[in-house]
């Protein structure tokens, strides 16, 4: 994935590039003059203690992916074949495949229409219902969708009624802040990713958090193939090659010293597609929570229109013409033929579930701190040319 900073008039514009800082190659260059190159070394302990100071958490623990640390979370977490945790539908898959490989069963949480994220309504329904089996889940996951928090209070107290502890996939959401509390703090275990399209990058790259730091330890044992401390190769437990490299450490420390500019940026490219966009009465931008602070990692729309879902497509067709990335939000992960015949719930009783309903009707616009504003005026254009020529289509078929 490449990072366009100037572009002809046609050039690719990127749903979220790669955005360096321009000092990345000075903590590269320290690894590679003292030889730290291997999954161990300076730069991997300074990350890990910069990221918790930044966040607020007890420690850390650099990963290969943000998916290696959901993994090693549920696995401290004692989750296990024949165990079930609750996820929510509407996310990334990388959120439940963990689940699987422990041999449990994801049971799927519906979004509510305030935040996108986990219905709390919804959760209650799952773990009453679990409790009445005998059966609690071992675990909930809690993601914070394309940046923006779910309700982590009502979450919270529901999640500590019945004794489950809650993992946060907040993969998407470094820098956001709920009630003025950084996103991935609030759970057992926070989980960061640090993939080429996140609000900063490592290339590929995860972090652990967590106020435990016996647990960080035991992760750090598992992620380094649970190797015994002994003059030979000894293991007695399974273990993951899961540790990040010193070089791309030193690349995420680069990162994380401009995270702050990097939400301002996406805030404010959010803000104005906001504006530019307003007197389209069927166009809807992702909810804020009150309280909350997204990083706006990607600006998420729906159509509100009896004819949302062509709409949809004929946007998505036209963005490709202009040679303009844009995605689809995520297509709800219990309409997946993986997880077909896993248990759901809805945040209503009557109706379509919300996160098929949001799956339908939205897209994802590019949204990098990169972005120009010559680049995002060409992406309003199309929405806008697309808008009128659909409006006047349906109005026509009204009359």
């Amino acid at each position: 994935m490449r990072c366009p900073l100037s572009a002809s008039a046609n050039a690719k514009i990127y749903l979220s590039p790669p955005h360096m800082s321009g000092r990345e190659q000075a903590y590269i260059g320290e690894a590679f003059l003292d030889n730290w190159i291997a999954p161990l070394g300076p730069h991997i302990n300074a990350f890990e203690s910069e990221l918790s100071a930044y966040i607020g958490s007890g420690g850390a623990t650099a990963v290969s992916s943000g998916t290696a640390a959901i993994h090693l979370a549920l696995r401290l977490l004692g989750v296990g074949e024949g165990d079930s945790v609750c996820c929510p539908s509407f996310t990334f898959i990388a959120s439940a495949n963990p689940i699987l490989y422990l041999g449990a069963e994801p049971i799927f949480i519906d979004s509510e229409p305030e935040s996108w994220n986990m219905s709390p309504a919804a959760l209650e329904k799952a773990l009453a219902h679990a409790s009445r089996c005998g059966k609690l889940p071992k675990a909930v996951i809690v993601v914070h969708l394309y940046g923006a928090m779910a309700d982590m209070e009502a979450i919270m107290g529901i999640c500590e009624s019945y004794g489950v502890p809650i993992v946060e996939d907040a993969a998407e959401s470094l820098g956001s802040t709920y009630q003025g509390r950084q996103s991935g703090t609030f759970g057992r275990f926070g989980i960061f990713s640090f993939n080429g399209n996140k609000i900063i990058t490592t290339s590929g790259g995860g972090m652990l958090v967590s106020d435990d730091i016996l647990a960080l330890e035991k992760a750090r044992f598992l992620a380094t193939q649970a190797r015994d401390e002994a003059p030979h190769y000894q293991h007695s437990q399974m273990g993951y090659n899961y540790r990040m490299s010193n070089v791309l450490a030193g690349i995420g420390r680069a990162q994380l010293d401009v995270i702050n500019d990097r939400v301002e940026a996406r805030r404010s490219i959010f803000h104005i597609y906001e504006e530019a966009l307003k007197h389209w009465g069927e166009i809807q931008f992702m909810p804020e929570l009150p309280g909350t602070r997204s990083n706006r990692w990607l600006t998420a729309l729906t159509i509100d229109s009896p004819h949302a879902e062509y709409m949809i497509q004929q946007l998505l067709a036209a963005m490709i013409r202009a040679n303009i990335e844009v995605r689809p939000l995520w297509k709800p992960l219990h309409m997946q033929p993986l997880f077909e015949g896993n248990a759901f719930y809805s945040h209503s009783a009557t109706g379509r579930a919300v996160c098929e309903d949001l799956f339908h009707r939205g897209l994802c616009l590019p949204s990098g701190s990169s972005l120009s504003l010559e680049d995002q005026g060409r992406v309003i254009d199309v929405v806008e040319d697309v808008m009128h020529q659909l409006t006047g289509l349906t109005a026509r078929a009204v009359n």
